[in-house]
């Protein structure tokens, strides 16, 4: 069955000559619309939220950008099977034909679209709803053996991490004797404190046995999901915050965003741009034990680009009278 072309500017409402500052504007303003944290309609937002990041992935990364934008113009013939004109290299983005072992896992947060076109390029080698490696392929004489493990990803958010959560997902799955793809319904658990990269293994809901065998393991990579105002690096979250520049010479309070809501972060006399300040235990959490790592704050000073007159006067008044000189401590 053929994938249906994802149109990721319409996705964004951006032009396709946005620049890499619309992209990321836009981007933002709609997965603060669509989190399904903040949403009315959970099972709407959690949907839309999941195209609003797929499409951000692609987007705002260059390399992606070029090739989604060279497949837009050619998707008519690649969508027929033909790689597209003076493009040997789309030809293996077909998808596979009806002999592969492939069994595609459809709950990995992104569309068949982005899995076929771009899928490989951010998950780890196998992670792709396949058969591990030295899978088993039906035979006579594998009637009565353990069925292979499989492996996917799962796309789990931010929120999901620090509470933790039960996802019912699907699995196409081929039947040991037949072949054909039947749809698997189930359950699976995301524990609190699962980190980008590490695996959930679902227990017998991997390839099925033969011959009544047990069925083998299905393992899930995390692939967390982009957030609009947290950037994540392991346990610990970064992200930027503007101050005028008489709050970093002078210092004060300021009210900080976290996953637990709005804290109260120390802005020191004489903090520069570019310096990082610590929140301890406002990352996520990581681990069973429930350990949470930090967050870091870095500092970006703004100038105001236009002035009153009377705050020209000011400053004019500040640069007479201040001993400072850039370059000395």
């Amino acid at each position: 069955m053929p994938v249906e072309f994802k149109d990721y500017y319409t996705i964004l409402g951006i032009p396709r000559d946005a620049t890499e500052g619309d992209i990321k504007k836009a981007y933002r303003k709609l997965a603060r619309r669509f989190h399904p944290d903040v949403a009315k309609d959970k099972k709407v937002a959690e949907e839309k939220f999941k195209q609003i990041n797929e499409a951000n992935e692609v987007l705002s990364d260059p390399a992606k950008r070029k090739k989604y934008d060279e497949l837009g113009s050619h998707w008519e013939e690649l969508s027929r099977g033909k790689p597209a004109p003076g493009s040997g290299n789309y030809e293996h983005w077909g998808r596979p034909s009806s002999g592969t072992s492939r069994q595609p896992f459809e709950e990995s947060g992104f569309s068949d679209f982005f899995e076929q076109f771009f899928g490989g390029e951010h998950r780890g080698e196998a992670f792709d709803g396949r058969s591990r490696p030295g899978a088993n392929r039906f035979t006579e004489e594998m009637k009565g053996r353990r069925g292979s493990d499989m492996e996917g990803k799962i796309l789990v958010t931010m929120e999901e991490v620090m509470r933790g959560a039960v996802r019912t997902v699907s699995l196409d799955r081929a039947d040991p004797v037949t072949g054909d793809l039947r749809e698997h319904r189930f359950k699976v658990r995301i524990p609190p404190g699962v980190l980008e990269g590490q695996v959930i293994r679902v227990a017998g809901k991997g390839e099925e046995g033969h011959g009544g065998a047990t069925g083998g393991d299905l393992f899930l990579k995390v692939r967390l999901a982009s957030h609009p105002d947290f950037k994540v690096r392991g346990a610990d979250l970064h992200r930027d915050l503007k101050l005028a520049p008489w709050s970093a010479v002078l210092g004060e309070n300021v009210s900080v965003p976290t996953l637990d809501g709005m804290v109260t972060l120390r802005i020191p006399p004489g903090t520069q741009n570019g310096q990082v300040l610590r929140v301890r235990g406002r990352g996520l959490l990581s681990g069973p034990k429930g350990v949470r790592g930090d967050l870091h704050v870095t500092i970006a000073i703004v100038l105001p680009s236009r002035l009153t007159e009377d705050e020209r006067v000011l400053w004019e008044k500040l640069k007479k009278g201040s001993r400072f000189t850039p370059g000395e401590s």
